[in-house]
This record gives C-alpha cells, sequence and structure tokens, in this order.
C-alpha cells in the first residue's frame, strides 16, 4: 500500500535512512537522523510536496518524496526527486511502484520537471530513474566527500 507520510513514520523512515547515511554514500549526510527531525522533515517538506511510503504488513517497505528544486520563484515547477527502500526490500518492485505514484502526484499537481541526484557509481538507482523515463543530463566530479574519498554525482531529469 501507497500512502501519505505521516509523523508518525518517523522512527521507521530515519531507520532506513540512517541504514543509506552509515553504510553507503547514497546520501552526503553523515550524521545519524532521529525520529524527532525525520517528522520535522515530513511536515516542512510534506506541507508543499508529495511525501509518501509504501508499507506492508505493519512495516514500512520504502519512502519517496519531492522537494524544492531551487529556492528562486521561477524553478517553482522543478522539483529535486528522493526514494530509499529498506535494504532487505530492494529488487521486489517496491521502488518502482513507489517512484511511480510519486511522479503521478507530481503530475497531478502540474509540475513540470524532475531532477535526481545519484552518488556514482549506482547502478541499481540509474537503471530505476532511467526505467521510469529520466534521462542523465550531468556529472559533477569529486563533489562529495564521505568515508574518506571523493564521490561524483550524476543528475537525471525528467519532464513530467
Amino acid at each position: 500500500m501507497i500512502r501519505a507520510a505521516v509523523s508518525c513514520d518517523a522512527r521507521s523512515l530515519a531507520a532506513i535512512y540512517n541504514y543509506y547515511i552509515a553504510q553507503t554514500v547514497i546520501t552526503f549526510e553523515e550524521a545519524p537522523v532521529a525520529g524527532d527531525e525525520m517528522a520535522r522533515r515530513i511536515e516542512s517538506i510534506g506541507a508543499h510536496y508529495p511525501w509518501l511510503v509504501s508499507a506492508s504488513d505493519e512495516r514500512i517497505d520504502g519512502y519517496a518524496y519531492a522537494a524544492a528544486w531551487q529556492s528562486r520563484s521561477a524553478y517553482r515547477y522543478t522539483v529535486e526527486t528522493t526514494i530509499y527502500c529498506d535494504p532487505e526490500r530492494l529488487g521486489v518492485g517496491v521502488g518502482r511502484k513507489l517512484y511511480s505514484a510519486l511522479l503521478d502526484a507530481l503530475r497531478q499537481r502540474e509540475l513540470h520537471s524532475a531532477i535526481a541526484g545519484i552518488a556514482l557509481p549506482n547502478d541499481a538507482s540509474i537503471a530505476l530513474h532511467e526505467k521510469l523515463g529520466y534521462r542523465k543530463i550531468a556529472e559533477f566530479h569529486e563533489v562529495g566527500f564521505k568515508f574518506g574519498r571523493w564521490i561524483d554525482v550524476g543528475y537525471w531529469e525528467l519532464l513530467l
């Protein structure tokens, strides 16, 4: 089931996200995020853009959301999209269903473009985005530094 995220989901979402913080370079955040901070993010971002969760059997399998791309008003029709899945639920279609629902919600809001930043290499994320119609538009070299190494970031775009 895919539904809107609510504050009481925050601990579960933080647990998923904290795995990626501690174990991967997928996010450049370096310190764990507490449940109350995740709740604040859900409330602040979710007040303006869709923030969805995929839930099954009383557990959250993943989440996806959109946020403002830039703060200038001329960018108001462009969003940055983000997705994180429970690492135990990777490869079973959760991500594709969740991201598809997010993109549908963005289209319903008459947004024009979605941008996704992907730390490289990340073949699974690239495959997901490209299956959903995103195309690569840029690559920045050594823009992030985590776990003692420099990380490249690619950007993918989807015109909604």
